[in-house]
C-alpha cells in the first residue's frame, strides 16, 4: 500500500524568529501540554548546538476514535515520540513519529518550514508522508492519524499565538 501523503499551511501571527523559538522553548510545551485537546506532552530531550535542535517529545492521544479503529488500536496504548531536528538555517524541522506501542503498524515522517509571510507573521508548511499496515482498516486509521495531525497543529496554533500576546 502506497503511503498517505499530508500537507497543511498555518498563517502563525508572529515574526519567524519567534515562532521558530517558541518551538523548542521547554516552557512553549509546557504550555501546549496544558490544552485539554492535546493529551499528555513530555520533552524526553533537547539539544541545541546554535545551528541545530534535535528534540524527541512524548505525546499521548486525546481523542475519539471510530469503532473500526479501536478494533485494531487501544486508545490508552496509542502513545509516540516525535524525534526531530530544526536547522536554523533552512527553518526546516525535519520529523519522524515514533510509536511506543504498535512499531510495526505506522511509518510516519515528514518536514515543517517555516517561511516569512507579507504580514509579519509566518507560513507553517507541514507536509509528510505515512502508512498504516493494517489490513482493511488501514485507510480508515491513516485518515484518522492525518486528521489528528491537523487538529494537532490547530492547537499549537492557537498555543502559541497566546503565547506570543503574553510576551509582548
Amino acid at each position: 500500500m502506497r503511503p498517505v501523503r499530508f500537507e497543511f499551511v498555518q498563517r502563525l501571527q508572529a515574526p519567524l524568529p519567534v515562532v521558530e523559538a517558541a518551538f523548542v522553548d521547554p516552557e512553549f510545551l509546557q504550555q501546549l501540554a496544558a490544552s485539554p485537546r492535546l493529551g499528555r506532552v513530555e520533552l524526553l530531550d533537547s539539544t541545541d548546538d546554535g545551528e541545530h535542535v534535535h528534540q524527541r517529545i512524548r505525546y499521548s492521544f486525546a481523542g475519539e476514535l471510530s469503532g473500526a479503529v479501536k478494533a485494531v488500536v487501544d486508545p490508552a496504548r496509542l502513545t509516540w515520540v516525535e524525534d526531530s531536528t530544526l536547522d536554523r538555517r533552512s527553518h526546516v524541522t525535519a520529523f519522524t513519529i515514533l510509536p511506543d506501542n504498535y512499531a510495526r503498524l505506522l511509518d510516519a515522517s515528514g518536514s515543517i518550514r517555516l517561511e516569512p509571510d507579507d504580514h509579519a507573521g509566518t507560513l507553517r508548511r507541514v507536509e509528510g508522508n505515512l502508512s498504516v499496515h493494517v489490513p482493511f482498516a488501514g485507510r480508515k486509521v491513516e485518515a484518522a492519524i492525518v486528521s489528528g495531525l491537523q487538529e494537532h497543529a490547530e492547537v499549537e496554533e492557537t498555543v502559541l499565538n497566546q503565547w506570543v500576546r503574553d510576551r509582548r
